[in-house]
């Protein structure tokens, strides 16, 4: 988290509309217009210096991080192009050095961390400091060289001659180890090429003759390697001139994820009345194979800001109308009705290299504002089933336009802030629509790092809702009996999300959450509780593959001190005021097998024990195989 900087850029795996529908329940009403939440907390995020498309983050990345999706390889379209041309222009030792040792390192050197990290060489001494090509004149600046042979010797006196040699960015070699052949021979044909263009811009007596002399011996010496040179420049300027004309923008970058998923579950006994504790229905579900897709655009104007569109489609219906509770909803649900959607659509920018913003009228809520803290979250390749993708108050108010901030403090604190409208865009009857009417979401999360291996978030959500729903979309999402009229609701809201990395291999942690809601025009309030404990095994049996395991209780209503008639957990009984009387247990186990690095396939199952807190219900199971292709 120390890493962190500006806003976080939450990132769509597999998509979903702005507003779905959660499916109705038997003698529970629907819960309305609701953003699935189906996204992956897959963060990127604004470096003082650049910004860069979106990336999907491996999921056993954690906060501190995030800033890999920084790293030059996953540079903007643009510096990619300007990094190929500017290394055709000034061909030096430590440029060529990078390509040629990824091809004959095992049989050149022994100790491969000596390798370069870069292949541009950025001097703050270079005599050009407007040229990022600009080159070390003098071998004794490159410090870690240290010539044993007559061949260096040879080329130390013309490196200071002819300044033909530019070194790493910290203008050193990397170690202890001499530089192997084809390192030397990239240095030297940089020598070659410099003096040639001495010889034809310049005086003749520029260029001694004995110089000439000493640079025709290495050629001989070196003609092996230097074919080997020549032949990577060739195939570079091949390469360079595919991409300029294949590129798809210099501004945009086009990223996306597909999910093919069969899932299914068992057929329980249900128990529709609680009052007599005696199942009335029988759950009946087929074996579904379903796709979900998400495509996303990612714009940077300035370098520093982002703009994100988001297009999805799906037809993975829930499951939860068949077996009458939303406990078993999957997290990477997504039915758009055949319709493709416009699930992103927000701009993020700086205002300072420690304070940024984000806003738009679609993707802009407390799970795409907050930072993500849960290292089993993402609909593609973490948790299989909702709950398990974050603590669930963080989805009240289904918000999905508005404005959010996102703080860096200090290097162990930072602050996110949102404002998030269900509807902003509705222009009638500012009851259920609109940016300051129907459901709205106010909301901020402290995230801390007190060591390097701990991440907390901590929670305070507002929420107005006309409807009687909270929108947390799994559990006790509604908060009046549905014989009920609909009543006006605010809630408060607060949770922890705490993450724990042992090692390398093994991650611990978990959540609770805590609402509080009172009616408008009522008397009475009603309250809910969740929690979850997790554990997570990055790169378990292989590298980047994933296990999880996870434990918890849906949110449930503790306490409704509703007049009678008006409370949710006795409806079937005259909706007379108390609680729960039973609680449901969640238990879920995957495993995600990386396939490459675009390709993974995740097998799990989870249990619902008393699903709807309800004991007279039969165990619910629901299995599902989930590929998930990117990119």
């Amino acid at each position: 988290m120390r890493d962190m900087s500006l806003l976080i850029a939450g990132v769509l795996t597999t998509g979903q509309s702005s507003a779905l529908t959660v499916p109705k329940q038997p003698l529970v009403k629907p819960e309305g217009m609701v953003q699935q939440s189906a996204n992956s907390q897959i963060t990127s995020t604004f470096s003082p210096a650049e910004i860069t498309p979106p990336e999907f983050i491996p999921i056993d990345s954690h906060p501190k991080d995030a800033l890999s999706v920084l790293e030059r390889n996953n540079q903007n379209v643009t510096s990619k192009f300007t990094e190929a041309r500017e290394f055709q222009a000034s061909f030096t030792l430590a440029q060529e050095a990078e390509r040629a040792e990824e091809d004959i390192r095992t049989q050149e050197r022994e100790d491969s961390q000596t390798a370069p990290s870069s292949v541009l060489s950025l001097s703050s001494e270079s005599p050009d400091l407007n040229n990022p090509m600009s080159q070390v004149t003098s071998v004794s600046q490159l410090k870690d060289v240290q010539p044993s042979d007559w061949a260096f010797s040879a080329l130390q006196s013309l490196v200071e001659r002819y300044g033909c040699i530019a070194g790493y960015r910290d203008r050193t070699y990397r170690g202890n180890h001499a530089i192997n052949r084809y390192e030397f021979a990239a240095g030297l044909a940089a020598c070659v090429e410099q003096i040639h263009e001495l010889i034809g811009t310049r005086t003749s007596d520029t260029v001694k003759s004995e110089d000439l002399i000493l640079l025709q011996r290495l050629q001989s010496e070196f003609q092996e390697e230097l074919k080997v040179v020549e032949e990577r420049v060739s195939a570079l300027e091949d390469k360079t001139a595919q991409l300029q004309e294949k590129q798809f923008s210099t501004t945009t970058k086009l990223v996306g994820q597909a999910i093919f998923s069969l899932q299914g579950t068992n057929s329980p006994e249900v128990d529709l009345f609680p009052r007599d504790g005696i199942p009335e229905r029988k759950g009946e579900t087929n074996i579904t194979f379903a796709n979900s897709t998400q495509l996303t655009l990612a714009t940077s104007f300035t370098g520093r800001d982002l703009l994100l569109t988001g297009l999805a489609a799906g037809n993975l219906s829930s499951y939860a109308p068949s077996v009458y509770t939303n406990m078993g909803r999957l997290g990477f649900e997504l039915d758009t009705d055949k319709d493709v959607v416009l699930n992103e659509l927000s701009y993020r920018f700086p205002l300072s290299d420690r304070f940024g913003i984000i806003v738009g009228t679609a993707g802009v809520n407390p799970i795409n504002t907050f930072r993500g803290i849960n290292p089993l979250e993402g609909s593609g390749d973490g948790a299989i089933s909702l709950f398990g993708q974050r603590n669930p108050i963080l989805a009240i108010g289904n918000g999905t336009g508005g404005i959010g901030f996102d703080w860096q403090i200090s290097d162990r604190i930072s602050l996110q802030g949102v404002y998030s409208a269900e509807i902003p865009s509705f222009p009638g009857n500012n009851q259920f629509g609109g940016i300051f009417g129907g459901k709205y979401t106010i909301g901020t999360q402290l995230s801390l790092a007190p060591t390097d291996n701990i991440d907390v978030g901590v929670h305070y959500l507002y929420s107005h809702s006309p409807d009687s729903l909270l929108g947390t979309g799994v559990g006790d999402a509604q908060l009046t009996s549905p014989f009920a009229p609909p009543v006006a609701f605010n809630t408060h809201a607060v949770g922890t999300t705490i993450t724990w990395r042992l090692n390398p291999n093994l991650q611990i942690g978990g959540w609770g959450g805590w609402t509080f809601s009172n009616p408008e025009n009522l008397s009475g309030s009603v309250e809910t509780t969740n929690w979850m404990v997790f554990a997570a095994f990055p790169n378990l049996f292989r590298p980047g593959n994933l296990g999880g395991i996870l434990v918890g209780q849906p949110p449930k209503i503790t306490s409704s001190t509703l007049p009678d008639g008006f409370n949710l957990p006795n409806f079937s009984d005259g909706g007379t005021q108390g609680g729960r009387n039973d609680t449901s247990l969640h238990l879920e186990l995957f495993y995600r097998a990386q396939i490459n690095n675009n390709i993974s396939l995740t097998p799990g199952f989870f249990l619902i024990l008393n699903p709807d807190h309800n004991s007279a219900n039969d165990t619910l199971v629901i299995g599902t195989v989930r590929a998930t292709f990117r990119f």
